[in-house]
């Protein structure tokens, strides 16, 4: 059968998909093949990929040895539904993330499978929260992103999100994240001052929820005191302290999860995109043993036992046994650092700001206010995918895969100034 052009193909997108449809607005081809760092369109032409189909493929797409495990498992006639039933694929997977994760952290969790994607896992943290203490209120920051289901937008800040919703999102109130006022106040004294003032009329909430990396909200870095100064008052008052690591945990800022570097110990940690390493739907949610007082079924879903991710993850999971990949994942970033910082010196006139950890880096342009969607445009015009987050698009974000090698993304990082020249000369 011929493979038909661009355009009859897109042509069949626009005939039958719904105008839902987002990421392919931004990035125009028929996409057909994807190896690592890059990903070939039905006419062959080559992209860098530094979206990693948004933090979902931290080792980029089909990595062989991934590949090989789910290829052999499938051969084999595997299971590959299961609910929530036992299987050998799950059993290997908990006793891998226990071995390599947990135990070497002096994590003690439990792991629940809340369902496929992410917004499932915050889900089942704020409903398991609600049960444990009683209380109703979530407390979630500025510009947090939490997912697209009704409880997991009423803890999201960006106005078109929510109000996709349609009815009213209760229950939550919104904080304001560290630097919100500057990097000279410390925010967790204004949610210190609403908590302990009983005419604030902000009541104590059961779970207080954080990102320690905005992704969606553009690249914004918490500060580890910051984070402490949060966990330190959940415990005091009761609260359970939940993470939200389903962007940036997965190795996304070097070591597994991204609060570790900051010595906390979340009562619940959220995760799900790189999980699975390849890119195949899963999402955990880990317990703190003694808040794990689920009623058998009072949760469930029909999706939780994908048997074909917990054999990727399992096998994902051989790149944490000891402290290589994060080393290379902090030394990429020292390199995407510089990049940006010299991009912009070179371009004062977009009034960027550069702003990351390990390899989540946000450039953010403020001048025009659509030049980070015209960077994003110029870049995937030179052969560079890299989307755009914040409130107002107006971050580039940058999400290479963890295993890029050096040389494609000094490559990726030269097409990105290129896009970056060419819209501040279109300014001069």
């Amino acid at each position: 059968m011929p493979v038909q052009s661009p355009l009859k193909q897109r042509d069949i997108f626009e005939s039958w998909e719904s105008s839902v449809r987002s990421y392919c607005r931004s990035f125009p081809a028929v996409f057909a093949k994807a190896q690592g760092c890059r990903l070939w369109d039905i006419q062959g032409n080559e992209y860098i990929d530094f979206f990693s189909g948004a933090g979902a493929l931290n080792y980029g797409h089909n990595h062989p040895r991934l590949k090989q495990a789910l290829i052999d498992y499938i051969e084999r006639d595997g299971i590959t539904h299961s609910l929530d039933m036992y299987t050998e694929a799950k059993a290997q997977f908990l006793e891998q993330f226990s071995q390599v994760i947990l135990t070497p952290r002096h994590l003690p969790y439990r792991v629940m499978f809340p369902g496929p994607t992410g917004t499932n896992a915050v889900e089942s943290a704020l409903k398991l929260a609600r049960k444990v203490t009683q209380r109703e209120s979530v407390i979630s920051f500025t510009n947090a992103f939490h997912g697209m289901t009704l409880g997991s937008l009423a803890i999201t800040g960006n106005q078109f999100k929510r109000h996709g919703a349609g009815v009213p999102l209760p229950f939550s109130v919104h904080m304001p994240y560290d630097g919100y006022f500057g990097d000279a106040m410390d925010t967790t004294e204004y949610l210190n001052r609403f908590l302990d003032d009983l005419g604030s009329g902000v009541s104590m909430p059961a779970a207080v929820i954080v990102e320690t990396v905005q992704g969606e909200g553009g690249v914004n870095v918490a500060r580890s005191t910051w984070l402490k100064h949060v966990a330190q008052l959940c415990r005091e008052r009761g609260i359970v302290f939940i993470i939200d690591d389903v962007q940036v945990g997965c190795g996304r800022t070097g070591p597994f999860f991204s609060f570790e570097d900051s010595g906390i110990f979340p009562d619940m940690v959220c995760l799900s995109k790189s999980i699975s390493g390849y890119g195949l739907p899963m999402a955990l949610t880990l317990i703190k043993s003694e808040l794990d007082q689920w009623e058998p079924g009072e949760h469930n879903g029909t999706f939780r036992g994908n048997n074909l991710a917990f054999v990727t993850a399992t096998e994902s999971l051989n790149f944490w046994h000891d402290e290589s990949l994060t080393k290379a994942i902090l030394q990429k970033g020292r390199m995407v650092e510089q990049a940006l910082r010299e991009i912009s010196t070179r371009y004062p006139q977009l009034s960027p700001v550069v702003r990351g950890r390990g390899l989540i880096w946000g450039l953010s342009v403020d001048t025009p206010s659509d030049a980070a969607t015209r960077i994003s445009r110029a870049a995937f015009e030179r052969g560079l995918i890299v989307e755009t987050s914040g409130a107002e698009s107006n971050v580039v974000k940058l999400l290479p895969p963890l295993t890029i090698p050096d040389e494609a993304l000094s490559q990726g990082l030269t097409l990105l100034s290129d896009a970056v020249r060419q819209v501040a000369a279109s300014e001069a």
